[in-house]
């Protein structure tokens, strides 16, 4: 019985090994985009602005875009006074102990620094004591996100 199960089990091995290396492989795009295409300094000017591809910079591991040149290169110069807190993970969740995703038409400035909310109830429960949460954002960001 074992002689009769051997070659076929070398049979499905090669044809396993021979399907994957015939298989074209597939990264894309690895590149992820930040705060959804917004423009990072058009938050500290008022009002946030959907950035322009052809705009754009690379820094912290993710492609900023930006409505303008001279806003790219404002934020080359000084990407901390730009980018948002938690890199741009909702504030609430952060203060909370936990991460998830920052919405970029839910935010707040709070002395110079950017906030993104994962939904406007989030935004509600972080205003009701600012400085608390982000104090508490503060201390639990290097646990939640550690690298």
């Amino acid at each position: 019985m074992r002689q009769n199960f051997l070659p076929g089990l070398a049979a499905l091995i090669v044809a396993i090994v021979t399907l994957f290396a015939a298989s074209p492989g597939s990264a894309g795009n690895q590149l992820s985009v930040a705060i959804a295409g917004y423009d990072a300094v058009s938050y500290h000017q008022g009002e946030p602005a959907e950035g322009q591809a052809r705009f754009n910079h690379f820094w912290n591991g993710a492609v900023w875009y930006f409505a303008s040149e001279e806003n790219r290169n404002s934020f080359r110069e000084n990407p901390t006074e730009f980018a948002p807190a938690f890199d741009g993970y909702c504030a609430w969740a952060a203060s909370q102990g936990y991460k998830a995703p920052g919405d970029p038409s839910v935010y707040r400035v709070v002395d110079g620094t950017l906030y993104l909310q994962v939904h406007p109830r989030a935004q509600e429960l972080w205003e009701a004591d600012v400085p608390k949460h982000i104090a508490a954002g503060e201390e639990n960001w290097p646990r939640i996100h550690p690298f």
